[in-house]
């Protein structure tokens, strides 16, 4: 019986043997495995931090409807319910042209604001066959205040309600819990309030997202502008949001200074001091939609 079982041991291991050199030889045929490329995604839950663009380009064929609010300074107190019987509100439609090119237009009601841009992905972190450190896009703006002119005695040129603006987005995905943006950019004015203060105002923003959770992060921007540019009533922007996803929607919620919700506003005009309690809430909400499905290679 002990024979019996060395014997059939032995030819449990020689069969073993054999399988394995069979698959090495297989594997030899094959050749090596395909080194792959692998991108960098979802380094911010949308295509917005809080105020600024994100990394994030919305998908071909997709088109990202938001409905953005921001309340009145929560110093009001109990009277002005901290705010909430204050609002401003802005329509955000942003479309995937392919999956680099990304456009958008949106109106707000605070000075009636239409503004328009178009956002391209030049770089794309990644990792593999073909590396690449950091993401970077360009983004280019154009908006118009419709706003009546407060002077109707003078003569009002329509060139003087334009604002523009340029950004380069630089960003790097360090982890999957965290991402890290600085955004260069220079705003121009055709018309400022004075010549104390420059029409073209250059700034750099640092902004960063932190995971929490699978479907909660918080996110940080702080917006720098060079110093003599803007008038000393105005402040830097600073703001503090936490995004939440449920399912088809994401909910961004945040506390800023900024009363703006277009760049020329939220870049170089905020009233708001934080140390004075001039905080705004408010949120964005965030729905995207299928309007051309890509089609897919074999």
């Amino acid at each position: 019986m002990k024979k019996t079982l060395q014997f059939l041991v032995l030819i449990l291991c020689l069969s073993a043997t054999k399988t394995i050199m069979a698959q090495d030889d297989l594997l030899s045929i094959l050749g090596p495995e395909e080194e792959t490329t692998q991108y960098a995604n979802a380094s911010f839950k949308t295509n917005k931090i809080i105020n600024l663009h994100s990394i994030e380009n919305t998908a071909l064929g997709v088109l990202d409807f938001k409905i953005a609010h921001r309340f009145g300074f929560i110093n009001g107190g109990a009277y002005e319910f901290f705010g909430l019987d204050q609002a401003s509100m802005k329509l955000i439609f942003d479309y995937g042209i392919t999956k680099n090119l990304q456009v958008g237009f949106g109106r707000t009601n605070f000075e009636k604001v239409y503004d328009g841009y178009l956002k391209y992905r030049l770089l794309h972190q990644s990792k593999g066959k073909r590396k690449m450190p950091i993401s970077l896009s360009y983004v280019a703006g154009i908006a118009v205040k419709t706003e009546k002119f407060t002077n109707e005695n003078r003569t009002n040129y329509f060139t003087s309600r334009l604002y523009y603006h340029h950004q380069l987005l630089i960003a790097r995905k360090f982890s999957d819990n965290f991402t890290l943006q600085l955004t260069p950019s220079l705003l121009h004015r055709n018309l400022v309030e004075s010549t104390a203060v420059e029409n073209d105002v250059y700034s750099i923003a640092i902004a960063g997202r932190q995971k929490l959770t699978k479907r909660m992060a918080i996110n940080v921007e702080y917006i720098y502008n060079l110093n003599g540019q803007i008038d000393p009533k105005y402040f830097n922007s600073l703001s503090v949001g936490f995004d939440i996803e449920t399912g088809g929607h994401v909910f961004q919620l945040h506390f800023t200074n900024s009363t703006s919700m277009v760049e020329k506003g939220f870049i170089a005009e905020n009233t708001g001091d934080w140390t004075k309690g001039d905080i705004h809430f408010g949120f964005n909400l965030s729905r995207v939609f299928t309007l051309v499905k890509p089609k897919h290679k074999d």
